[in-house]
């Protein structure tokens, strides 16, 4: 079957800047299925709330697992699944109800699938009870659950003791969820499925997606094991990876401060194997925002299995920064290469007096998130006597930041214009002279939910 599975997940979404995370990667094999043939049931949820496009598309994806399973086992030119391997198929909604037994023929796969209609509630106890009916705990075939749901179970007992004990007895559980309604429980399907986790569950929001699902699991189940595994990961420079758990299976090591292999000598070669390694990333600047954590990912092996892994990315909230007064636009004008000289008009330009810039910067320090800011600098000079002198005041308006959590924000570039004719109390030798300003800032939040005391009479 080869690598039926490959997936990489980040511990958060987000992090605040520096902050660390954990990356776990995952992967699972699968024995060749024309030397080690396999039973595989799919469990098929049609409760009402698979109605219209979702049952649609879930029956698209699963005539696709069936015709894929029949090509890679040789039976398809026959309509039959070949190699020994064989499909069962069981749907729920109130109840469960076996369609098939586990079968070789196409056709009446396919028949049990298209009459598939949609009602009723969710019951996956009985599913599962139905689909581990199915197989014969004598056979040495390997076993093979893929249970599909859109939604938390509604009626039956608990499923959770019935998957345990399928996964003692040696049946692997794929777990494919759909969540664009809203209702799926995630952590269900997690419990249900195989280790790890992420390896053995898919979650997709798009029904128009169980198409593309069914597919990739059926094609990573028709290919061989995997042996000389080689992985090579690579962070971007922004971040470094500070620790490294030990994987489940094979060795790992860190390269240097971006950059770890893991190596797994076999897995899934005599039955189906699931590994897992999670390392430990710290966020180290400059980047911001939603960023891509690896700046590579590859993997190889001696079967040459195509593997990819996604590419999650993780939003870091740096310092929010505000430029309330734009500068000056600017005149652009150009020197060919041979020329000396050049002549520009640079439009007309009003000079009031002598004078200076100052240009200010000031961070806020811990603001809210959704809370704006009403933010005052006023500026004095002050003469050799200790004398004050205003100079001018701004008062500005900070937007809100929307990130999760208080974090400082910096207001950049408040301007204040300083002529030099200003001269009370000081005497104006040079426009080079040292000028001693003092800044008095004053900041407080726009939005509160204060509400005064109303009297009651």
């Amino acid at each position: 079957m080869g690598v039926s599975v490959s997936n990489k997940e980040l511990s958060v979404p987000e992090i605040e800047c520096g902050g660390s995370f954990q990356v776990k990667l995952s992967l699972v094999a699968e024995p060749d299925i024309m030397s080690h043939p396999t039973d595989m049931v799919l469990i098929l949820d049609r409760s009402g709330s698979m109605a219209g496009s979702p049952l649609a598309n879930l029956k698209s994806g699963a005539r696709k697992f069936i015709d894929i399973i029949a090509e890679s086992t040789g039976g398809a030119a026959d309509g039959q699944i070949g190699g020994g391997s064989r499909i069962g198929i069981v749907s729920f909604a109130d109840t469960a109800v076996q369609n098939t037994q586990l079968i070789t023929s196409v056709a009446d796969l396919k028949a049990a699938v298209n009459g598939l209609s949609a009602g009723g509630s969710t019951n996956h106890a009985d599913a599962f009870t139905k689909a581990v009916q199915l197989f014969d705990p004598a056979s040495t075939h390997a076993k093979v659950m893929i249970m599909f749901t859109d939604g938390v179970t509604t009626a039956g007992g608990d499923p959770a003791p019935i998957a345990t004990a399928a996964k003692a007895a040696g049946i692997v559980i794929y777990c494919i969820g759909l969540s664009g309604r809203g209702g799926l429980d995630v952590q269900a399907l997690n419990d249900w499925a195989s280790d790890p986790d992420s390896a053995y569950v898919s979650i997709t929001p798009d029904d128009a997606e169980l198409e593309n699902l069914f597919e990739d699991l059926a094609k990573n189940i028709s290919k061989p094991g995997a042996t000389h595994i080689v992985i090579d990961e690579k962070v971007l420079p922004c971040f470094r990876i500070t620790s490294l758990d030990t994987p489940d299976v094979g060795t790992a090591s860190i390269v240097d401060a971006t950059s770890l292999q893991w190596k797994i000598e076999a897995l899934g070669v005599s039955k189906s194997e699931g590994a897992a390694l999670t390392f430990t990333v710290q966020h180290v600047g400059p980047c911001s925002g939603a960023t891509e954590v690896n700046e590579s990912l590859t993997y190889q092996d001696q079967e040459n299995n195509d593997v990819d892994f996604p590419s999650p990315k993780i939003t870091v909230h740096c310092e929010e920064e505000v430029m309330p007064e734009p500068c000056p636009t600017p005149v652009d004008l150009h020197i060919g290469s041979c020329q000396d000289t050049v002549e520009l008009d640079a439009g007309l330009l009003t000079l009031e007096s002598q004078g200076r810039i100052l240009q200010l910067d000031v961070t806020l320090r811990s603001v809210c998130p959704h809370k704006r800011v009403a933010l005052a600098v006023i500026l004095s000079e002050v003469d050799d006597h200790g004398d004050e002198y205003k100079r001018g005041m701004k008062t500005l308006t900070v937007p809100a930041h929307n990130g999760p959590g208080c974090r400082n924000v910096t207001v950049r570039c408040i301007k204040f214009v300083l002529p030099e004719d200003t001269d009370e109390g000081r005497t104006v030798d040079t426009l080079c002279g040292t000028r001693h300003l003092r800044a008095r800032l004053i900041a407080n939040y726009i939005d509160t939910d204060f509400q005064c005391c109303t009297l009651h009479g």
